[in-house]
């Protein structure tokens, strides 16, 4: 049984998964519009594997006999300046959520919510992954800036990167 403090916590994590997942869709709109198919090939990847992230959370609450609770989820931002501001904010993204995992790695910590605590594990690992992930890229943005022919060669690039983790288009 979860303790009711983790379970309200857990519910809010499912939200701000579910949450990233609609702000990275919003993202893949962009740069359809903006003629960069790779580039939204990969944030509906990343779309994709948060729905599946807040699954997990979703299956854990229902093991543990807690009561999954679904909240209203906030309307992405979809206009960006450039494709570098929006790699900007998805590292900004990553980073948050990075946080929010610690602080339920915490809670769980202070109520020896050892299952809890083990599964947050592989989202500890998961973030670490998602960081690096998005610092590369932007990285790689922001050195070739917004106007290079070397933008279309990294949409590319990030195509094929998200067509070999099973993403479609």
């Amino acid at each position: 049984m979860l303790d009711p403090k983790i379970e309200a916590a857990l519910n809010e994590q499912i939200q701000h998964e579910l949450t990233s997942a609609y702000l990275y869709l919003a993202m893949a709109g962009y740069f359809e519009a903006a003629n960069l198919p790779g580039s939204a090939r990969w944030m509906r990847h990343q779309a994709k594997e948060e729905a599946g992230h807040a699954m997990k959370f979703f299956d854990f609450v229902n093991d543990r006999d807690g009561r999954v609770t679904l909240a209203a989820l906030p309307a992405p931002r979809g206009e960006y300046k450039s494709a570098v501001e929006v790699w900007e904010q998805a590292l900004a993204h990553e980073q948050k959520v990075t946080g929010l995992i610690h602080k339920l790695v915490s809670l769980a910590e202070e109520a020896g919510d050892y299952a809890t605590r083990a599964m947050l594990q592989w989202f500890v690992t998961e973030q670490v992954e998602e960081e690096k992930t998005a610092r590369t890229i932007l990285e790689e943005a922001q050195r070739i800036g917004v106007t290079s022919s070397a933008v279309y060669f990294l949409d590319r690039h990030l195509g094929k990167e998200a067509e070999k983790k099973g993403a479609t288009a």
